[in-house]
């Protein structure tokens, strides 16, 4: 496979467009759309918070079908926790792609980020619909993908291309996210285009799968939010339909666990206010299930994450967050390492000499950290950033 320009509409028979509605403060791109000029098979994963947004609730109604041809998403305000209200302006905001696109209300599917806990400007949402349906286009990945932006600092978007059987096909996917970033799915919104042929189920599987490989193994903050949402649309154009979990199906999973990888690293790396990229690599776990429990603690523990930001090679942090994972670890069987430099080598510390070598190593913005368990071949990778004043900051002003 290999990576290409055109994000979303990279993919033959699919269009986009940003604008600005007047949804946020201040006059940036506020409302994106996502459009298909086919019926495509759609599949959809969706956060584990107990109070997802009224979106997520239609969503998940028009899921029902499998079927789709357009996405409307806005930023500036999520829609989340206004009840009935909250409700009936995302169908609101359906209906309205609907109209001006000529298809049913149930092949839209709505996304909303933003603030928690106000309603909508519904009118202005409506009143530019018309507007943004009109400028759609095959180059309006770019715009749409800005549209979606909240604290974001780059927009993110991707494509690849690979064999599928006997031709090729593409995926291609815009994301946003950058705090309330946590596996469980995070403070993001993905959508993901294809032109394979495949079944529903064998597109929810795939999808769910990359999901779990992906978005499920970044941690910024350890929030997880009410409106995460990742949708892929598959419009069929390329390729015999896939009916089977055969050579054709295991290439398009690798083809859509890419695309979403290389959004979910976008997403971590733009973490609020990072300075640091972190690669967390654990291998001879007891099991995969046990590696990757180790990999989040080490992810999520705000010490270790300061400690990156502060380039303090403070390993015991790190020995306490595996300590801290829930899983059976033989201490004096652990090798720690950071890159090359072997920092912790079965169990004990390796002196002043490779600390200093390792401080060395955390003055880079990417930092590869490295354990070694020796009790089985289970292994996991996660990815996390670490915590800087500037998070503080960015989250303290976020309303104002």
């Amino acid at each position: 496979m290999k990576q290409i320009d055109g994000g979303i509409t990279a993919v033959e028979g699919f269009a986009a467009a940003g604008i600005f509605a007047g949804i946020k403060k201040v006059e940036k791109p506020d409302l994106a759309l996502i459009f298909s000029d086919t019926v495509c098979t759609v599949a959809g994963v969706f956060t584990q918070n107990r109070f997802p947004a009224p979106p997520l609730l239609l969503n998940q109604k028009h899921l029902r079908k499998r079927k789709g041809q357009a996405i409307i998403a806005n930023s500036g305000n999520a829609n989340a926790f206004t009840g009935k209200q909250g409700y009936r302006d995302a169908e609101a905001m359906a209906e309205a792609a609907a109209r001006a696109l000529t298809i049913p209300i149930e092949s839209v599917y709505v996304a909303s980020t933003g603030v928690i806990g106000e309603f909508l400007p519904i009118e202005k949402i409506t009143g530019a619909v018309p507007r943004l349906a009109s400028q759609r286009s095959q180059s309006g990945s770019r715009a749409a993908a800005e549209a979606i932006m909240t604290t974001d600092t780059f927009l993110k978007e991707v494509a690849f291309v690979g064999p599928m059987g006997r031709q090729e096909v593409k995926v291609g996917g815009i994301a946003k996210g950058s705090g309330m970033i946590h596996p469980n799915m995070a403070t993001m919104l993905a959508f993901l285009s294809t032109d394979a042929a495949i079944q529903p189920r064998l597109l929810q599987d795939a999808l769910r799968q990359a999901v779990d490989r992906s978005f499920n193994c970044i941690t910024v903050d350890g929030d997880t939010s009410t409106n995460d949402m990742v949708l892929c649309f598959a419009n069929g154009r390329r390729g015999r339909e896939i009916r089977s979990k055969g050579p054709s199906y295991h290439q398009f999973s690798a083809l859509l666990e890419a695309a979403c990888l290389a959004l979910a690293k976008m997403i971590v790396w733009d973490g609020e206010g990072a300075t640091k990229r972190v690669e967390i690599n654990i291998t001879g776990a007891q099991s995969d299930r046990a590696a990757r429990r180790i990999a989040e603690s080490i992810a999520r523990s705000n010490l270790v994450k300061t400690a990156f930001f502060g380039q303090d090679a403070n390993w015991g942090r790190i020995v306490a967050a595996i300590g801290n994972a829930g899983v059976p670890v033989d201490p004096e069987r652990m090798d720690l390492s950071f890159g090359p430099v072997l920092l912790v080598g079965k169990g004990a510390y390796q002196g002043k000499e490779a600390e200093s070598k390792v401080a060395a190593l955390l003055r880079q913005r990417e930092i590869d950290l490295r354990v070694h368990l020796y009790s089985g071949r289970g292994k996991a990778t996660f990815w996390t950033s670490d915590l800087s004043l500037d998070y503080v900051k960015i989250n303290a002003a976020y309303r104002s």
